[in-house]
């Protein structure tokens, strides 16, 4: 009873679809009883053969298989009333009938076939465009613009994947990669070297290292999927603005583009390197220090279309296309995107970013010997820049984040501390030290003396953490600026009256 009340079900929710489906096998019987009225002699069987191709268009493999059964078997039942001289030709009508059949069951096997293709296509790209930042964030380091162009290929979409990544000290990281291969598994490999990239750009890593650790990665993940074919190339660039220094390393990918405010554009080359996934290659990072208002290009191979074009006609091209660097982003990607929209063969990724440089009158930075006198002048100092910035609410608790962090340094590590504070879309306050000794968050307990000072700095802060160099390592923290703080604070609920009112 349920089976049949759910198939009148969806025969009142849709009768239409439901009369489609039924429309070969309405349209045999009644060419049934036509030719069975008609001269059997006469060439009216014919008619049959237009029922197979009919049922392929509205059915699968298997109901076509039925419905040309039928349709063979109906014109064998008329085998009795032909005159044993028409048996020749009834046989060549057999045979036709026959053969239309069996072309209506391959022409359903292909639609099934078109229509799996088309859905796995559909859940692929669906998962990549999940997995594809679906908003980048806002800095005050660069302006971005992103295109995607999906191939339009059987062999589904590829694993091409870009992202844009804040990270301590006003800095940015730009990513770019390609995972060989297409479909489904590319897309979900895809998503994991992205989250695996999140994850240690949170470690502040420089791009060499973070090539390393993915590279090491990409390696387990070939050895546990050996039927996989492993490997993807990526390129991982850090902007500094207040250095405007830019340093990157590449796996295998295609060098970025660097269109200076003069209007000239360099490809610099980097240190090759194999993609990730092949393994014992150490990576090296390259630094350029870009001008204000310089556009970054990174971009897939499958923009270049090297398939067609020599590599240096198809730079040329692109460098054509990327100039003049003073207009709108928008419009830049536009025009560099317009012909990969023509081509079907591989997937098409294009990250623009235009630089910014943090104003010298926003940064204010001091280094003190490390003697205990430094911590009362490291607080002065701060209170004055403070207040000279209109941030006296920022005082107290950076007052007090400061006194933590170079007592510490003082008395763990060794000179020479430096402090520096960056007004940015957030108050950020670096102390850095020559050691490189990782200080370690805990709950002291209640009779201890001391190891309440990262404690102290967690709870004042809205992010904190530490990243190393290769002079030791720098401990910074961020505080939201009061404006920032009340845009995203919740509305206050109205009042409600009382009932006296």
């Amino acid at each position: 009873m349920d089976i049949a009340s759910q198939a009148l079900s969806s025969v009142r929710d849709n009768p239409y679809s439901f009369l489609q489906r039924a429309l070969p096998t309405l349209l045999l019987l009644v060419s049934a009883v036509g030719l069975v009225i008609a001269n059997p002699t006469g060439h009216y069987s014919l008619v049959l053969a237009v029922i197979p191709l009919l049922a392929a268009a509205v059915h699968g493999v298997h109901g076509t298989a039925v419905v040309g059964t039928l349709t063979v078997t109906t014109y064998l039942a008329l085998r009795h009333e032909l005159a044993e001289t028409g048996t020749t030709v009834w046989l060549l009508k057999l045979a036709f009938i026959v053969v239309v059949a069996c072309v209506g069951l391959l022409l359903a096997q292909a639609r099934v076939r078109e229509r799996l293709l088309a859905h796995s296509r559909h859940l692929a790209l669906s998962l990549q465009h999940g997995l594809l930042p679906q908003e980048l964030p806002q800095t005050s380091a660069v302006e971005v613009c992103y295109r995607y162009v999906p191939a339009d290929t059987k062999a589904g979409v590829g694993g091409d994947w870009f992202d844009v990544i804040q990270l301590s000290g006003a800095r940015v990281a730009l990513v770019i990669g390609d995972v060989t291969g297409h479909g489904i598994h590319a897309a979900a490999t895809m998503g994991r070297l992205r989250t695996a990239v999140h994850t240690l750009a949170d470690l502040d890593l420089a791009p060499d290292e973070l090539l390393s650790r993915m590279d090491d990665l990409v390696v387990r993940l070939g050895d546990r999927e050996k039927d996989r074919e492993p490997g993807a190339t990526c390129l991982y660039l850090v902007y500094d603005p207040v250095s405007r220094v830019c340093s990157m390393a590449a796996a295998g990918h295609t060098p970025p583009a660097f269109v200076r405010p003069d209007g000239s554009v360099e490809f610099p080359q980097l240190p090759e390197h194999p993609p990730l996934g092949v393994g014992g290659m150490p990576f090296e990072s390259t630094e350029l220090t870009l001008p204000e208002g310089t556009v970054i290009a990174l971009y897939t191979d499958g923009l270049l279309d090297l398939r067609r074009r020599h590599a240096d006609d198809a730079l040329g091209r692109l460098a054509e296309a990327l100039t003049p660097g003073g207009h709108p982003l928008d419009e830049i990607c536009d025009r560099i995107c317009a012909d990969a929209r023509h081509r079907a063969d591989d997937d098409v990724a294009l990250l623009l970013a235009r630089t910014r440089a943090v104003a010298d009158t926003e940064i204010a930075a001091w280094q003190y010997p490390a003697d205990p006198r430094s911590v009362g002048e490291a607080r002065a100092a701060v209170g004055r820049q403070l207040s000279a910035w209109g941030l006296d609410e920022q005082v107290f608790p950076t007052e007090l984040a400061v006194s933590e962090l170079v007592t510490n340094a003082i008395r763990y590590a060794s000179a020479p501390i430096a402090l520096r504070l960056i007004r940015d879309r957030a108050l950020i306050c670096e102390v850095s030290d020559g050691s490189s000794t990782s200080p370690h968050l805990h709950h002291a307990q209640l009779m201890d003396e001391g190891g309440r000072g990262l404690y102290l700095v967690s709870r004042i802060a809205d992010r904190w953490g530490t990243r190393y160099s290769g002079a030791g390592k720098t401990i910074w923290l961020e505080q939201a600026l009061p404006a920032a703080r009340a845009a995203r604070a919740p509305a206050a609920p109205e009042a409600v009256p009382s009932a006296a009112a």
